[in-house]
């Protein structure tokens, strides 16, 4: 028999402490090997027994949770997902948590309806076997960001007076577990003129807006949380809202999204499977689509419908994924016609739109 997966819970909160214990004892292949109130006593927990997995907070007495994320990656690396309501509320946050080393964030689990219950069950459990997996990646070293201004802080936008044709290349990109630190490699590389691009990060709600205006702030590229009726612009990419379906629809000569609530696809809302899939429906022979890090199969089909409706598709490889999951599923159903590691993605990015022809017209 394969061991279960040991989990170490650390949180102030004897009620979550609780809840969680509750969500990863309905998982045969999780244990809890102990709990924690506070930093000082997980540390006691760890002396006696390495945990595999760490599901850690961030606010508690005696040491925050973001100096003892620190504290472990620097001294014992050890997956640590990141269970807080503070990563919610500013990406400032949430990217020194994910720069400090967590796998993953998830917000704390919502017990009020059996719905939210069921939910967050299967977030944490998949969190949990995705985190037991992953491989460590060495943190980057944390930049100074100066304020990214537009143009319109000297002139106001232009009015549209043309349409672009409905040829213009489309991106669509899928990742889970290890990709909002992947994304974040590829979209900071790509030029201010690149193609529009559409995201299914697998992020909680609340979570996606602060990770878009994080990115906005890093990149040549704007980058937004996606609303219905968003254009898929050149110079922009658009990231599905945490909690919410999102489907890219054809709008006369251009594309648009169509942001949606609807039940968990593939184990996940956003689902790729699902933006893969009306990326194949509608945009054809005119998109690519990359299938990055992350647990589990989602993505997997919808990039062998794009395949087969005539797009370019790409998995990540092996080596440079946190977790190869998503991406194995794809190349071995024969959905990935190029496997590529994580520091060609932006070039390969570049060269479909150079490949596209002139489709612009007045």
């Amino acid at each position: 028999m394969v061991a279960p997966i040991r989990v170490l819970v650390v949180d102030d909160s004897a009620s979550v402490r609780q809840t969680l214990c509750q969500i990863l004892a309905t998982a045969p292949d999780i244990a809890v090997l102990s709990t924690a109130a506070d930093p000082f006593v997980a540390a006691r927990r760890i002396q006696e027994e390495v945990p595999d997995v760490i599901i850690l907070d961030l606010e508690m007495p005696r040491m925050d949770g973001l100096t003892f994320l620190r504290k472990i990656m620097a001294q014992k690396p050890i997956p640590v997902i990141v269970c807080s309501t503070l990563t919610e509320a500013g990406s400032r946050m949430l990217f020194e948590v994910l720069e400090a080393g967590a796998v993953d964030v998830l917000p704390k689990p919502r017990v009020d309806t059996r719905q939210f219950l069921v939910e967050s069950s299967v977030r944490v459990c998949d969190a949990v076997r995705a985190a037991a997996r992953s491989r460590l990646r060495p943190r980057r070293t944390v930049r100074t960001v100066e304020a990214k201004l537009s143009a319109d802080a000297i002139l106001p936008p232009p009015v549209p007076t043309r349409r672009v044709a409905g040829t213009e290349p489309i991106v669509c990109i899928g990742a889970s577990t290890g990709g909002t630190e992947a994304l974040r490699d590829v979209l900071e590389l790509l030029p201010a003129d690149s193609p529009g691009i559409v995201v299914v990060q697998h992020m909680p709600e609340h979570f996606t807006a602060a990770f878009a205006r994080r990115l906005d702030g890093l990149c040549a590229i704007a980058v937004k949380e996606a609303e219905t009726g968003d254009a898929v612009l050149p110079g922009r990419a658009l990231i599905a809202p945490g909690g919410r379906h999102l489907l890219i629809q054809r709008t006369g000569a251009t594309y648009a999204v169509v942001v949606k609530d609807g039940p968990l696809v593939s184990r996940h809302r956003p689902s790729v499977d699902v933006m893969f899939r009306s990326a194949a429906q509608c945009a054809g022979a005119n998109a690519l689509g990359i299938l990055m890090t992350g647990m589990g199969d989602d993505g997997a089909n919808g990039l062998l419908e794009m395949r087969r409706a005539g797009a370019q598709t790409i998995a990540q490889d092996e080596e440079s994924c946190v977790v190869f999951g998503m991406p194995k599923e794809a190349i071995e159903r024969g959905a990935a016609a190029k496997v590529m590691p994580l520091e060609r993605l932006h070039l390969e990015i570049q060269r479909f739109h150079m490949a596209q022809p002139l489709s612009r017209s007045a």
